[in-house]
């Protein structure tokens, strides 16, 4: 497997096709790639695979400029065997059947982990699988709409004796006087977006205790008719304490599906706190997390998760935890139309994307 992000992509393109490199840090799995071996071209953000290489030399290092932003010297010369373009890349949701990592009986997000790093080798029917479905796709071209944002870059990390973590830049202070009225029209909408597609989807769900009494739009939260008045009391108080202040909870009978923290305040930081305070209490919680925020704070959430206080977490918080773009889950709540009571909570996968960050 080979990672790339839009723009590391594009670099690659530009620079002529005939080069992969990867971090100094993986100059031994390098040496270990032989001539003759593809690379499958994986684009991050966007979770589609983009295109299939043929490698025609073994691993050297080199650091003259391909990348701008990183020089990735541990390379190896490569041909092209099939190129797509975002919009016609592969999703990998669509290869579920076909890709061992999408094992039942795991979390909804546990295939993320075998997506964090390259080079990564992978069994060969799951890359008979890949190969198949890019060929397929560079004959049979599909156009995907893209979300841009999704190929942006995400924060720098720094290394550290825990993993790669951040340092979040400080917020100021004072919020214009606007925002307040803003933030809470948007989270009080968000949230019944939530709860409404999950009742719609024929899912019990849960809104924090101190939420109940809201509406939005003239709907009352309360008259939904699969919110439920109490959980399962399957934990300790004080885990219980913590879930039942969770944004929004989806559940199946006594199993919780999925939880979702909206975060349109200035900080970030209650509903990751909360986040945090679960995985502590509870590490063996199989609960895919959620951070639903407006567009523009999709970097400030990536380096909030990737704290030190946060990765040190058993399992860090970066690992488990996902982001949905306000503007996204609007659009695919307008696509979907009166579709929803059909769509399964996978498709989270679809709008989501993982907030993991790669030490640079």
């Amino acid at each position: 497997m080979d990672l790339f992000t839009g723009k590391t992509w594009k670099e690659f393109l530009e620079a002529g096709s005939q080069v992969s490199g990867f971090r100094e840090s993986q100059w031994k799995p390098v040496q270990k790639i032989q001539t003759g071996d593809y690379l499958l071209c994986y684009l991050t953000g966007v979770s589609r695979w983009i295109g299939i290489l043929e490698v025609t030399s073994g691993g050297f290092q080199d650091n003259s400029p391909i990348w701008k932003d990183e020089t990735f010297p541990c390379r190896v010369r490569v041909k092209v065997v099939a190129i797509l373009t975002p919009e016609t890349a592969v999703p990998i949701h669509e290869l579920r059947d076909d890709l061992s990592i999408f094992k039942k009986g795991k979390t909804a997000v546990h295939w993320t982990g075998y997506l964090r790093g390259s080079p990564r080798k992978w069994k060969s029917e799951d890359g008979q699988a890949i190969v198949k479905a890019v060929l397929q796709a560079e004959q049979h071209p599909i156009m995907r709409p893209v979300d841009r944002a999704k190929l942006e870059r995400r924060p720098r990390a720094l290394k550290s004796k825990i993993g790669p973590v951040t340092i979040p830049e400080p917020e100021p202070l004072q919020p214009s006087p606007a925002e307040p009225e803003k933030e809470a029209s948007e989270h009080t909408e968000m949230q019944w977006t939530l709860l409404k597609l999950g009742s719609d989807m024929g899912l019990d769900v849960w809104v924090a205790r101190n939420d109940r009494g809201r509406s939005y739009k003239g709907h009352r939260y309360g008259d939904l008719q699969r919110l439920k008045s109490h959980l399962p009391r399957q934990f300790d108080d004080v885990t219980n304490k913590i879930i039942e202040n969770i944004d929004v909870l989806w559940m199946h009978g006594n199993a919780f599906v999925a939880a979702f923290e909206i975060e349109s305040t200035t900080s970030i930081y209650s509903g990751l706190l909360r986040m945090a305070d679960l995985v502590t209490m509870q590490p063996n919680l199989k609960l895919p997390l959620y951070v639903v925020a407006p567009d523009d704070r999709r970097l400030k959430v990536f380096s909030e998760v990737n704290r030190p206080t946060f990765s040190k977490l058993t399992p860090p918080l970066k690992t488990i935890c996902r982001f949905i773009a306000f503007s996204t889950l609007r659009k695919r709540i307008q696509e979907l139309g009166g579709m929803t009571r059909y769509m399964k909570p996978d498709f989270l996968e679809e709008v989501s994307e993982w907030c993991e960050v790669e030490e640079t």
